[in-house]
């Protein structure tokens, strides 16, 4: 299955990846980048990894959530022949307000990235 990553996603990823870089080194930046690139990967096979999120269930489409790290959750939903990575929540955050702010979103903002990026 065809894994897309939102455009808010992205800022995410690249906004937590500069963060962890700055506090904790290079190293860490790595990894968190590499546990991204095979959580995506992992998706693209088995769309059901994550178990549906409570704090989004009464949407019309359902969301999933998958950690990547104890700091770090992986927000996605699964349509038709594709899955879109919403949002990747910090942890440490109030979920309910991560869930509501998951929720504000447009869907207009999805965009395919390349495999690779």
């Amino acid at each position: 299955m065809r894994v897309v990553i939102s455009v808010f996603a992205q800022q995410q990823i690249r906004k937590t990846a500069k963060y962890i870089l700055e506090k904790f080194g290079k190293k860490s930046k790595d990894t968190f980048i590499q546990k991204v690139k095979e959580t995506r990967k992992l998706l693209e096979t088995n769309p059901y990894l994550g178990p549906e999120e409570p704090l989004l269930a009464n949407m019309t489409n359902t969301y999933h959530s998958v950690v990547i790290s104890h700091l770090n959750k992986m927000i996605y939903r699964i349509l038709d022949n594709r899955i879109e990575i919403s949002d990747l929540w910090d942890c440490r955050r109030e979920p309910n307000k991560q869930a509501k702010e998951t929720l504000t979103r447009n869907p207009e903002e999805f965009s395919a990235v390349k495999p690779n990026n």
